[in-house]
C-alpha cells in the first residue's frame, strides 16, 4: 500500500518537473525568437512582455484594441518612469505640449515652440517673466553692468501736473562691450519706478484763469462804458 502510494507521488512529481520545464523551454523559445520579449522576465506572444527587470520599466504602447509591452531603461517622450513594488512603469504626462515630465502633471521640459515655467508649457511667457531658450525666467542670471539713468518726469495719468503725487521711472541699460553684450542681451533692462510729489496746478490753466479773469473785467468796464454813454445820450435828448 505504502508503495503504491509513494510510487504514485513520484509520477505526480515527474509530471509537474516536465509541465514546468515545457513551459520554460515555450518562455524561452519564445524570448529568443520575439525581439520584444529579450529583455523580460515574463512575455506574452500577443501583448510582449509582462513583467521586466527590476531596474527597466514596462511601457504599455497601444496596437489595436490591447496592448503591446517592452521592458525600458528610460521612458520615451511624452511620458515619465514611476516606480513601483511590483513593476516599475512608463506613465503619460498629462499635458500634450511636454515632452519630459516629473510627474504626471510637472513637465521638466516642453516640445518646441512653448516655454516651460513652473512645470507648464506656455506659447507666451507670462507678465513679469521674459523667455531665454526654453524657459521663462523671472529673474536675470546675469548681474547688471550698465548704470542707472536719470529719473523721469514725474507723471500721473499722462499729466505732469494737476496732481498731488505721480510716479517717475529709471532704466538701467546693459553694457555695450564685448561678449558681455551678447550675454546680457537676453535680460531685459531694469527698471525702477519711486513715488514723486508733482504740481497741483498746471502752468497753462493759471495763464487760462488769468486771461479769462482779465477778459471778464473788461467786459465788465466795456458794459459800464456803454451804460454811461447810453446814460449821457438820454440827459442831452430830454435837455433838448
Amino acid at each position: 500500500m505504502h508503495l503504491r502510494l509513494f510510487a504514485f507521488g513520484m509520477t505526480l512529481l515527474c509530471e509537474v518537473i516536465r509541465m514546468g520545464s515545457g513551459v520554460t523551454q515555450k518562455r524561452s523559445a519564445h524570448r529568443e525568437t520575439s525581439e520584444d520579449c529579450q529583455s523580460c522576465l515574463e512575455c506574452s506572444r500577443d501583448n510582449g512582455c509582462v513583467r521586466c527587470p527590476e531596474r527597466l520599466f514596462l511601457f504599455l504602447q497601444r496596437k489595436g484594441m490591447s496592448h503591446h509591452g517592452t521592458c525600458l531603461h528610460s521612458c520615451p517622450t511624452g511620458h515619465f518612469g514611476q516606480r513601483g513594488r511590483d513593476v516599475n512603469r512608463c506613465m503619460k504626462c498629462r499635458s500634450l505640449d511636454c515632452e519630459l515630465c516629473f510627474s504626471r502633471d510637472f513637465c521638466t521640459k516642453c516640445k518646441p515652440g512653448f516655454k516651460l515655467h513652473k512645470g507648464k508649457c506656455l506659447i507666451h511667457c507670462p507678465e513679469g517673466t521674459f523667455a531665454h531658450q526654453t524657459d521663462c525666467l523671472e529673474v536675470c542670471p546675469l548681474p547688471p553692468l550698465g548704470e542707472w539713468s536719470e529719473w523721469s518726469v514725474c507723471v500721473r495719468d499722462g499729466a505732469t501736473c494737476g496732481f498731488r503725487w505721480g510716479k517717475q521711472t529709471r532704466v538701467r541699460e546693459s553694457s555695450q562691450s564685448g561678449k558681455a553684450t551678447e550675454k546680457a542681451s537676453v535680460c531685459p533692462p531694469q527698471r525702477e519706478t519711486q513715488r514723486c510729489r508733482m504740481k497741483k496746478k498746471c502752468p497753462i490753466e493759471k495763464r487760462r484763469n488769468k486771461k479769462g479773469g482779465l477778459g471778464r473785467k473788461r467786459e465788465r468796464k466795456r458794459q459800464r462804458f456803454l451804460a454811461s454813454l447810453s446814460a449821457n445820450a438820454t440827459t442831452d435828448s430830454t435837455g433838448g
